[in-house]
């Protein structure tokens, strides 16, 4: 006869004096404190930041071109007086950013001798990646096209980075259109591992990787993309691999709402090399060596690169080559059917959502040919330009 009153005595001890489980007013607090906090990084108002916990990490900010900033605490775990908050931190770059990038954080809040809640640390959760002012205080560099954050990097340098984003947004759109944001959002860590932090995986998966381009594919309305760039491998470059490279990312960009599931990888990455190379004044030789080197021993490709020859994890000269054959293959289609039809070809096969029959029907409705017929077609291509 005793468990029913000792039941409803723990029942209450978990009620708080409203009705509603402790754990939902603590983080009912919690997003109130979590707004303030956003409220002062959106005013840059040290102060108010400072009233909300630690300062850790607003002067990394202060640069940053906010135009939205918000948290959704989605989970706290309280022990005592202290209590741990998965949080989601949506925010947009103003100017560029037409949709929020999420991120999820975690936060370990602490209890005050007052009876309040304050922010004691801020991090990326298990599953995200860091954002960029998790690695130091951000210098912005704008350019008339291009938005550059950088962390370790000179204002000098960043410039440059502007100045390639600036000439790549119009190359682009002289063979793609203008029916995207021609606007490029890049990001410039300090080093490779910087990069392997902003992407959350290990850097020897990025190691000789100068740039990559991150966000939503099949999106109508491209919500923030972002360029990424490895200033170890790009520092190698000279000055027309460095264009090559940011006029890559930026096609990327631009076809993002025409890339999905459907799109094998020998075509977007061939295409945006195809417009990289486009007006860099490289032969074929020079701008596929390895390939032109194979098919010269007698050693032509038997089909065009699978998804999985895209591999940043395997050797050097087969990640090329893979390359390589996209862009001779975007290359054919540009000689044989030209560049308008090669970018509705593109637009063709990402119109589908699934990877069957994509490309096959792309290939008969838009350049009149099979599948089999086109990498013969290839193959011919290669032994003309490189035997």
């Amino acid at each position: 006869m005793l468990l029913v009153p000792l039941l409803l005595s723990l029942l209450v001890s978990l009620v708080s004096c409203t009705g509603r489980p402790a754990s939902d007013a603590v983080r009912a607090e919690a997003q109130r404190l979590l707004d303030r906090r956003a409220a002062a990084v959106l005013a840059h108002d040290e102060s108010a930041y400072r009233r909300t916990g630690t300062a850790a990490g607003f002067a990394d900010l202060r640069a940053v071109p906010l135009a939205d900033w918000s948290y959704r605490v989605t989970e706290v775990r309280r022990a005592g007086d202290t209590a741990t908050a998965d949080v989601e931190l949506r925010y947009r770059f103003e100017g560029h950013d037409r949709a929020p990038v999420t991120a999820g954080r975690t936060m370990v809040l602490g209890r005050t001798p007052d009876d309040r809640w304050t922010v004691v640390s801020d991090r990326p959760d298990r599953e995200s990646a860091q954002q960029l002012w998790d690695q130091g205080a951000v210098t912005v560099v704008r350019g008339e096209r291009s938005l550059v954050l950088g962390v370790g990097q000179s204002r000098r340098s960043l410039q440059r980075f502007a100045d390639l984003g600036d000439r790549a947004v119009p190359a682009v759109s002289r063979v793609w259109g203008t029916g995207w944001s021609r606007r490029v959002v890049l990001l410039v860590p300090r080093s490779l591992e910087g990069m392997a932090g902003l992407l959350g995986s290990p850097a020897s998966s990025y190691r000789g990787i100068a740039a990559v381009t991150t966000g939503e594919t099949g999106a109508v309305r491209a919500p923030a993309d972002r360029i990424i760039v490895n200033p170890d491998a790009y520092g190698v470059l000279g000055p027309v691999g460095r264009q090559v490279v940011l006029t890559h990312e930026a096609t990327h960009v631009a076809t993002r709402a025409h890339t999905n599931a459907a799109t094998p990888l020998w075509l977007s990455e061939g295409y945006a090399d195809w417009v990289g190379y486009r007006e860099s004044g490289r032969t074929p030789a020079q701008a596929a060596p390895e390939l032109a080197h194979a098919v010269a021993s007698g050693d032509v490709p038997e089909h065009l690169p699978t998804d999985a020859d895209f591999g940043f994890t395997g050797a050097a000269t087969s990640l090329a080559r893979a390359y390589e054959g996209g862009w001779t293959a975007c290359r054919m289609i540009e000689d044989r059917w030209g560049a308008e039809r090669l970018a509705e070809f593109y637009r063709a096969v990402g119109a589908h959502q699934r990877r069957a029959g994509a490309v096959e029907g792309a290939m008969r409705d838009v350049l009149g040919t099979t599948p089999e017929e086109f990498t013969a077609s290839w193959r011919e291509h290669l032994r003309t330009e490189f035997g």
